[in-house]
């Protein structure tokens, strides 16, 4: 009776919640590390054995194929926010995407155009074109048995949480919320955000606004205060030879000695641009809006200057609605200082933008900007002006 009813293990209570959350951790582990970081970014290089696991591991948790799930992916990255991102909330609703994610991903995985134009580079071999990228569910019900032989009869309410387990997470909650909730640490042009600072029940995909932000690196914290358990076991598994790691998010440092603009300086900036925009928010807009509301309180003690301006004030401009543009422009008109900084910081995105460019010509503008900042009223920013001159690439 308890072999059959029980399986194999006969767990307690409690063990069927660790051996739960054990498997599905493994597969999120998969996801991140092999799928979305090795493959879709080529942000780092894994050992064949690790690689085919992590591919054995999905063909059983999910039965999801390689090429198709980069391929939606790097769709997303390419066409984000708008109405040809596979699985965008700005577009779809929240709604839609948190509870029919997996919905989505399915259509435009049957979309030959996407796989054609960004599947490219995944495994190709003959295990991958006879088993695990035929396209069945062959391995989702060895899984099932594999549950039934070792748990029993609750063996089918863990093979069930497994199998919901990654479309409601990954498809879900990352595609989801990661575009509609949380903080930000970069401005990028899309709704990414940061859903918690620790990420461990997505395996550091919780972490997505960082990720948009530098979509190549392996790693996906960048504050000290910040948790990426996917970088924890990249780390281990390069310690022993099982992983090397190709790219990490950019650092520039400050040269208190340099004075002068030059090439070097550029490429800092442009490499680092939305590092720079985080820094001109916070040593800029914040205290020169911090300023501005403090001396437009009214004999009432009502301010004229709310939280939600300032973040208009920070935000890409790809995500201000013309509603917020008309309260930008309310508030500009009551404000030249505020006109001003904002003016500046939307100057710098324009020489970033210009990609045909040459080295000179980006060189000269930066030093205009600097020159133009530095003879402002506005301590911020000129103190920010000397502070960019000092802006280096640090050395990979």
């Amino acid at each position: 009776m308890s072999f059959s009813f029980f399986g194999l293990l006969n767990l307690p209570w409690w063990g069927y919640v660790i051996f739960s959350l054990v498997m599905t951790h493994i597969t999120m582990v998969s996801v991140t590390v092999f799928l979305h970081r090795a493959q879709a970014h080529r942000a780092l290089d894994l050992h064949p054995i690790m690689s085919h696991f992590f591919r054995f591991w999905l063909w059983l948790t999910t039965g999801m194929v390689t090429k198709e799930w980069v391929a939606v992916h790097r769709r997303h990255h390419a066409k984000c926010e708008t109405p040809e991102d596979p699985h965008s909330p700005v577009v779809e609703g929240i709604s839609k995407v948190l509870w029919e994610g997996a919905e989505l991903y399915r259509t435009a995985k049957k979309d030959p155009a996407t796989l054609s134009k960004y599947g490219k580079g995944t495994p190709d071999d003959w295990i991958e074109k006879r088993l695990y990228g035929s396209g069945g569910k062959s391995g989702v019900f060895v899984m099932l048995l594999i549950d039934l032989l070792l748990l029993g009869v609750p063996g089918l309410i863990v093979w069930g949480i497994q199998m919901m387990w990654t479309p409601f997470f990954a498809a879900g909650v990352i595609n989801g919320i990661g575009h509609y909730f949380g903080y930000r640490n970069f401005e990028c042009a899309d709704a990414s955000t940061n859903i918690v600072p620790w990420g461990i029940l997505i395996a550091g995909e919780e972490l997505h606004n960082n990720h948009h932000a530098y979509g190549t690196s392996a790693k996906l914290s960048v504050k000290w205060w910040e948790f990426d358990i996917g970088w924890t076991y990249i780390q281990a598994m390069r310690a022993v030879g099982l992983a090397k790691v190709k790219r990490l998010p950019p650092k520039m440092f400050a040269d208190t000695g340099k004075t002068e603009i030059d090439l070097d300086t550029v490429k800092a900036l442009f490499t680092n641009r939305l590092q720079v925009l985080a820094d001109y928010s916070r040593r800029v807009i914040a205290p020169v809006f911090k300023m501005e509301r403090k001396a437009t309180w009214d004999g009432n003690k009502k301010r004229t200057l709310s939280g939600y301006v300032k973040k208009l004030l920070i935000r890409d401009k790809f995500l201000v609605t013309p509603k917020e543009e008309t309260v930008l422009k309310q508030v500009f008109s009551s404000s030249e200082r505020l006109a001003t900084v904002y003016r500046f910081k939307s100057r710098l995105l324009e020489i970033w933008g210009k990609r045909g460019a040459s080295n000179e010509e980006l060189l000269k503008e930066t030093q205009e900007w600097c020159q133009q900042a530095e003879t402002s009223d506005i301590d911020a920013l000129r103190e920010f002006a000397g502070f960019v001159r000092s802006y280096q690439q640090r050395a990979a």
